[in-house]
């Protein structure tokens, strides 16, 4: 199955009642965690102004916490929104199984709130290092323009396409996981479609919810055509 192939089948499963339940639950949690960064940074820009005795604090406070906030909105929003998204990602996954792939639905494996939450850690931190590795190559290529874009795009592209199948793959695998089925290629391709997603207003909070569902469709794929070959008669036969 294509990556668009798979694209188009998520945004279509969008107004699913499943899925627009998780949509609106992972949207609220992931604006309210931004909305509290920017009440708390508020509350403490006021109190370092009247610290220092500068006339307008509120307002001088407000201003510089809206403009953090909008900053940091746009820079980690990729990262708290799958940050978030891991929390909810099983339903999602189940409810495209449910409809599309009912056997691998029946056999799949609920994933426990301590794994999701290790999932979760262990998805921020590949980012986060991954970011950080990648910046020296990136300033060093900033006077070329456009190299410092495209080395954070392939980047984040590769991190997301592997977040995004992870999320239905571990339903299908041991508690020790093998390598995720879906080809790195397509990993990455679905990735960097996700990513650009995430630079559109609005769009951008309904992208980890289409790159889930888009993820189970490839993950899925994938699956049946290992299992396909495994019983080909060129496939591995038992000894």
């Amino acid at each position: 199955m294509s990556v668009f192939k798979a694209l188009g089948l998520a945004i279509g499963q969008l107004t699913d009642g499943p899925v627009l339940k998780v949509l609106f639950k992972s949207v609220a949690l992931t604006v309210g965690v931004f909305i509290g960064f920017g009440a708390l940074l508020y509350w403490g820009l006021v109190q370092a102004f009247a610290a220092y005795d500068i006339s307008g604090g509120g307002v001088a406070g407000a201003a510089v916490a809206v403009l953090i906030a909008g900053v940091s909105f746009w820079f980690l929003f990729r990262l708290v929104a799958l940050a978030v998204l891991q929390f909810f990602a099983d339903e999602v996954v189940a409810a495209v199984e449910a409809k599309h792939y009912p056997e691998a639905a029946r056999t799949a494996q609920k994933l426990p709130f301590r794994r999701d939450l290790a999932n979760s850690v262990r998805g921020m931190g590949r980012t986060i290092g991954l970011n950080l590795l990648a910046l020296p190559i990136a300033a060093a290529l900033v006077v070329t323009g456009i190299g410092s874009a495209l080395v954070f795009l392939a980047v984040n592209a590769w991190l997301l396409g592997r977040e995004l199948t992870d999320m239905a793959w571990l339903r299908h695998c041991a508690s020790e996981p093998a390598e995720n089925p879906v080809s790195w290629h397509r990993r990455a391709l679905l990735g960097a479609a996700v990513a650009a997603i995430m630079l559109v207003p609005f769009a951008n909070l309904l992208a980890p919810m289409i790159g889930a569902a888009a993820g189970t469709h490839l993950t899925q794929s994938a699956l049946a055509q290992r299992n396909e070959k495994a019983r080909s008669p060129d496939g591995p036969r038992d000894a």
